[in-house]
């Protein structure tokens, strides 16, 4: 028996060293920080709170990323969910050949995050990229997609929206889990396939819904890829979002102090969010478990 622990702990062993090394060590050294004067060259110096009173008071580029960055997850959180919640619900019926599409919708959620998709993404919404070729087929005068800041957010948004497969699976499995039965009481008294969806399985899945949200919230807040790749963070800041700022100052800048300030504030806020999420969860997550332990 103790030698099956000793090999169990030995197997788990490069997971606990990878947690430590790589996860809660920068963590901590990075609270450490965000209390200093920090360029990577010269040892760091001690300046107590005045990296949180700089960006909270004197850099205006930090309330602009900000704000982008707010703007960003308005838009592109709902849009996934709801679209990945969208194609769930069609690849749910039983049709010919539904495997195949269900693994075809799949594919950009492993594709989509890569830096080689990213770079495509520039060059389709590109001036003379396909979008503006495919528009002006019908007239449309070619729009200046990345050059344009009433455009460059919603080029963002979907390539965030396009990267919807792993929130599918997620609904589709909870979409299955729905007795049938429901349905059929349901279509016997009358109720047409729009009154089942929101009547039955929305509130059926809102706990799987909460849980898709509060990860692609997560997810909206920490995107780089996108504005670092296609947009540059531009045009005029418009898709300078914080976590693109954080690898700016960090690592273009080398001023890791302040790098690692802005990381704990970016991670304060989307604690925040998750803990007010968390907290009107009660309102609107349904648990089917509740009522039950209730009546016992």
């Amino acid at each position: 028996m103790y030698e099956n622990k000793r090999l169990g702990f030995l197997f788990v062993l490069p997971f606990v060293l990878g947690v430590l090394l790589f996860k809660l060590f920068p963590f901590v050294m990075s609270f450490a920080l965000s209390f200093t004067q920090y360029d990577v060259m010269d040892p760091p110096v001690y300046v107590g709170l005045q990296n949180y009173k700089e960006l909270a008071t004197e850099d205006p580029l930090f309330t602009k990323s900000l704000g982008v960055t707010l703007w960003f997850a308005v838009l592109a959180v709902p849009a996934r969910v709801g679209f990945a919640l969208f194609v769930a619900h069609v690849l749910n019926f039983k049709l010919r050949g539904i495997n195949f599409f269900r693994s075809a919708f799949y594919l950009p959620s492993i594709l989509g995050g890569s830096i080689a998709t990213a770079v495509l993404w520039r060059f389709l919404f590109a001036r003379n990229g396909l979008v503006n070729g495919i528009l002006g087929q019908f007239g449309i005068e070619p729009i200046a997609w990345l050059a344009d800041e009433h455009y460059s957010m919603w080029t963002i948004v979907l390539l965030f929206m396009w990267q919807f497969g792993s929130a599918m699976v997620i609904f589709l499995a909870a979409l299955q889990n729905v007795p049938q039965s429901l349905y059929e009481a349901a279509e016997i008294d009358g109720a047409s396939r729009s009154q089942q969806f929101w009547r039955i399985t929305v509130p059926l899945i809102t706990p799987v819904i909460f849980f898709n949200v509060i990860m692609q919230m997560v997810h909206a807040f920490q995107e780089f890829n996108a504005p670092y790749m296609v947009t540059e963070g531009g045009p005029l800041s418009s898709t300078y979002v914080l976590a693109l700022y954080i690898y700016d100052q960090s690592f273009r800048y080398f001023n890791l102090g302040y790098g690692s300030a802005l990381s704990w504030v970016l991670f304060a806020l989307v604690a925040a969010l998750a803990g007010l999420s968390f907290w009107s969860s009660k309102y609107w997550v349904f648990y089917a478990g509740e009522k039950e332990a209730a009546k016992k």
